[in-house]
């Protein structure tokens, strides 16, 4: 006797909410049915929607979205953390970011969610030995989307990039869970040292625009960094440092800068 079918959706919330947005908005506008059936209303889950989104971003003449298609799938099969970081990424944005005001807009639209599901998938490719793909998926990454993310970082759940241009995080970075960061954020080295030489930022950080954090040093959970500072020493837990260099200016404000996303500098009259 042929085992029932399930309903993959109402097991996914996630995925549930997406397909029901994807559906209104082809109602909407039906010019955009031929992108969101082929994204979202095709597939069966959000794994194979995702592998198909990555590989139609990435492919070139080089590599065709066939091949990429098949890599994303195997990843996901094999490692199914990341589609569930995915999940949690994409969560994050629709909690954060107020632009985003459906589930589907990241997967379809955002270049920084996006950017991070390619970074998660070259990351694994890492792992596996395969050293040569995940240099190829870092490549499109940074051509495709401004993002330059080392495959051998390593980058925690509930990750939200905001605008994401000119992101870059280097080879022996490490990012925790719920972090927040803005554009034009570097997580760098300071020379030409061939060892752990990036910084380590803990769960909840928030980063803000600009903001460069250079060397093998430790960002504090929930601890916030503001817009345009150059973070050269370590920074403390729950505090808030700026300027050039960052020295503490502060507490963080709150429980999680990340979620928060409040960047104002209060002074101590509350300013």
């Amino acid at each position: 006797m042929a085992k029932p079918k399930l309903d993959i959706a109402r097991l996914d919330p996630v995925w549930q909410r997406i397909t029901e947005e994807a559906e209104k908005a082809v109602a909407a506008e039906p010019l955009m049915g031929g992108l969101i059936h082929a994204t979202i209303l095709h597939h069966a889950d959000f794994e194979s929607a995702l592998a198909y989104r990555l590989a139609m971003k990435l492919s070139s003449a080089e590599m065709s979205e066939q091949i990429l298609r098949e890599i994303a799938d195997e990843a996901f099969d094999a490692q199914p953390d990341l589609a569930a970081a995915a999940r949690a990424d994409l969560v994050a944005v629709y909690e954060r970011d107020p632009a985003c005001h459906r589930f589907m807009q990241p997967l379809l639209y955002f270049k920084g969610f996006q950017a991070v599901q390619a970074y998660r998938l070259g990351h694994w490719l890492w792992q596996e030995g395969r050293v040569d793909l995940a240099y190829f998926i870092q490549m499109r990454v940074s051509e495709i989307f401004g993002v330059d993310i080392h495959p051998n970082a390593v980058i925690g759940r509930g990750i939200m990039i905001d605008h994401a241009h000119s992101i870059v995080i280097g080879e022996t970075a490490v990012v925790g869970d719920n972090v927040s960061m803005l554009h034009s954020v570097t997580l760098g080295g300071t020379g030409k040292e061939d060892d752990d030489r990036h910084p380590k930022i803990g769960n909840g950080v928030l980063i803000g625009a600009g903001a460069k954090v250079l060397g093998n040093i430790h960002v504090g959970n929930c601890s916030r960094i503001a817009a345009g500072s150059v973070v050269l020493s370590e920074v403390p837990a729950c505090k808030t440092v700026a300027g050039v260099p960052a020295r503490i200016v502060g507490e963080a404000g709150c429980a999680q800068p990340s979620i928060s996303m409040d960047q104002i500098l209060k002074t101590a009259t509350g300013a």
